[in-house]
C-alpha cells in the first residue's frame, strides 16, 4: 500500500520473522507477555498445524498438550469443520435484518445433548462473554442481585465474568467490582448454605472441576448437593462448562457425572472447533422468558458478532465429530491410562506432588521446596519462586527439550495441565510420560530445575531465527 508506508499484508504477515513478531508485540500488544514468552523460549514461530501436531519454520514437530485450553478437542484444522467453513463462505456471515438458518440449526442441536432440560441458547464470541450473558440473565429471571462463587474459579477476565472469578491477582486492579458477588470455599456446600438462607440469591455459579485452579475435581456428589440447595433456596444453578464440556472428560457434559441438569450453561471453546470464536449460555425455557420473554425483552440482551454463519457452521460441524468419533468415550479411555502412568510416575518422583484430574483434563502439581537454610538465607524467595514459576520451567523444558507443548494453570502456577485434543493417539501420550520421566529423574530439586531451565533458556537466545 503506497498510502500507508510500512503497512504488512496478510502474504507480508505470514513471512515475518520471530524477531519481528518479537518487536511487533512489544510495540503495539502487550511488551511484557513478549518478554515472559520469550524468556521461556515460547515465542517460536509455528507455520502448520495439523491434529495434535504442530510444525515450527524449521520443520520440527510438536506435540500440543495445551490443546488452546480446551478449545481443541477435535484437535487442529479438523477436515469436516474446514470443509463446513468452506460450504458458507459464501453466505451473507453477518445480517442483522434476518433470522440466521446456521444459527438456528446450532440451538437447535445443542438442545439435543444439553444435560435435562436446557433450551434456549444465546450466542456470543467467547466464554468470558458466555458467563457475561448467564449472569445477566440470573439477575433478570429471578429479580435478585446476590451471585455466589467459588475460591479458586476462573470464568474470564471480562467485568463481570472477572467478579466471580476466585483469584485476587486478577480481580485487585480493577475494583470495585460488581457489587452482589460473594465466594465460597469450592466442595464445601455448609458454607454455601449459609450464603443461600435468606433466598435472596440470584444464582451459583461453579464450575464442575476447577480448571485454572489447578485442575480441582471436587467430592463426590458435590454438584448433586449444590444443586439441591439452589432448588430448595430458590437460586439459580450456573454450571460453566466452557473448559470441561464437549468431551473433554470423559462425558459430553461434566456435569453429567453425577447426573445433574443446571438452570444456566456456559459453553465456548471446543464448540467452534478451534477455528471459529464463539460462545454461547443456554438457559431452561422458563428461565429465559422470565427474564427475555416477549417482544419488548427480546432486545434486552444482543452481539453483534453472535451467531454468525461461520462460527454457527464450524459448531454444527464440530458437534458431528464430537459424536461421530465418540471423542467423550476416548477421552474417558485415554484419560484414565494418562492418569493411570502419571500416578506411577508420581511414585517414583518426589517433585510431583499429585495427579489429578477427569478424561483429559488432567493437573500436575510439583512439591514445593523444603524450608531449609537456603529458604531463610534468601528470605522465603526460594519457596515463593518455585510456586509462581516451577510449572512454568518444567513446561519449559517440556516445550524446548522434548517439543510438547503445555502450560501452567493461571490460578495456581505450581500446577502444569495436560489437556490435548481428544484425538490424541497411545503413542503420543507415551512420548510425554516418557519426557516428563526424563525431566524429573534429571532433576531432583527445585534449584536443579532453576540451573537446568535457566541453561535452556540462554542457548535459546542464541539459536533463535
Amino acid at each position: 500500500m503506497a498510502e500507508v508506508k510500512g503497512y504488512i499484508s496478510v502474504d507480508e504477515a505470514l513471512e515475518l520473522d520471530r524477531n519481528t513478531v518479537r518487536e511487533n508485540y512489544k510495540q503495539y500488544i502487550n511488551p511484557g507477555m513478549a518478554s515472559l514468552l520469550g524468556l521461556l523460549d515460547f515465542d517460536k514461530r509455528f507455520v502448520r498445524a495439523s491434529g495434535v501436531s504442530v510444525w515450527d519454520n524449521e520443520g520440527n514437530e510438536y506435540l500440543d498438550f495445551l490443546g488452546g485450553y480446551g478449545a481443541l478437542n477435535t484437535g487442529h484444522n479438523h477436515p469436516r469443520i474446514l470443509a463446513a467453513l468452506e460450504k458458507v463462505k459464501g453466505m451473507p456471515n453477518i445480517l442483522q435484518a434476518s433470522l440466521s438458518g446456521m444459527a438456528s440449526a446450532l440451538a437447535h442441536n445443542l438442545a439435543l445433548i444439553a444435560p435435562g432440560n436446557l433450551k434456549r441458547s444465546f450466542f456470543g464470541n467467547s466464554g468470558a462473554e458466555a458467563v457475561e450473558g448467564a449472569l445477566k440473565l440470573a439477575r433478570a429471571s429471578t429479580k435478585k442481585q446476590r451471585i455466589i462463587y467459588c475460591e479458586g474459579s476462573f470464568h474470564g477476565k471480562s467485568f463481570g465474568a472477572l467478579s466471580v472469578t476466585g483469584r485476587h491477582k486478577y480481580q485487585a486492579p480493577f475494583g470495585p467490582l460488581l457489587p452482589g458477588t460473594e465466594p465460597v470455599p469450592y466442595g464445601d456446600p455448609r458454607s454455601l448454605e449459609e450464603k443461600l438462607r435468606q433466598k435472596d440469591v440470584a444464582a451459583v455459579i461453579l464450575e464442575p472441576i476447577q480448571g485454572e485452579g489447578g485442575v480441582i475435581v471436587p467430592p463426590d456428589d458435590y454438584l448433586k448437593g449444590v444443586r439441591e440447595l439452589c432448588t430448595r433456596y430458590d437460586a439459580l444453578l450456573i454450571l460453566d462448562e466452557i473448559q470441561t464440556g464437549f468431551g473433554r472428560t470423559g462425558r459430553m457434559f461434566a456435569c453429567e457425572h453425577e447426573g445433574v441438569a443446571p438452570d444456566i450453561m456456559c459453553v465456548a471453546k471446543s464448540l467452534g472447533g478451534g477455528l471459529m470464536p464463539i460462545g454461547a449460555y443456554m438457559a431452561t425455557e422458563k428461565v429465559w422468558d422470565q427474564a427475555y420473554g416477549g417482544i419488548d425483552r427480546a432486545l434486552l440482551h444482543t452481539s453483534t458478532f453472535g451467531g454468525n454463519a461461520w462460527a454457527s457452521a464450524a459448531g454444527i460441524a464440530s458437534l458431528e465429530v464430537i459424536l461421530d468419533e465418540d471423542l467423550p468415550g476416548q477421552a474417558r479411555e485415554k484419560g484414565e491410562y494418562l492418569l493411570s502412568e502419571l500416578r506411577k510416575l508420581q511414585e517414583k518422583h518426589p517433585m510431583i506432588k499429585d495427579v489429578r484430574g477427569r478424561g483429559l483434563l488432567i493437573g500436575i502439581e510439583f512439591e514445593k521446596p523444603a524450608k531449609g537454610v537456603l529458604d531463610k538465607l534468601t528470605g522465603g524467595v526460594v519457596n515463593k519462586l518455585s510456586e509462581e514459576y516451577l510449572g512454568a520451567m518444567v513446561a519449559g523444558e517440556l516445550l524446548n527439550r522434548y517439543r510438547v507443548i503445555t502450560a501452567y494453570t493461571l490460578n495456581n502456577p505450581n500446577v502444569i495441565r495436560m489437556e490435548p485434543p481428544l484425538t490424541v493417539t497411545r503413542a503420543q501420550i507415551d512420548h510425554v510420560l516418557g519426557a516428563l520421566d526424563d525431566i524429573f529423574a534429571k532433576n531432583r530439586g527445585f534449584m536443579s530445575m532453576t540451573l537446568t531451565s535457566t541453561k535452556t533458556a540462554v542457548g535459546a537466545l542464541f539459536n533463535r531465527k
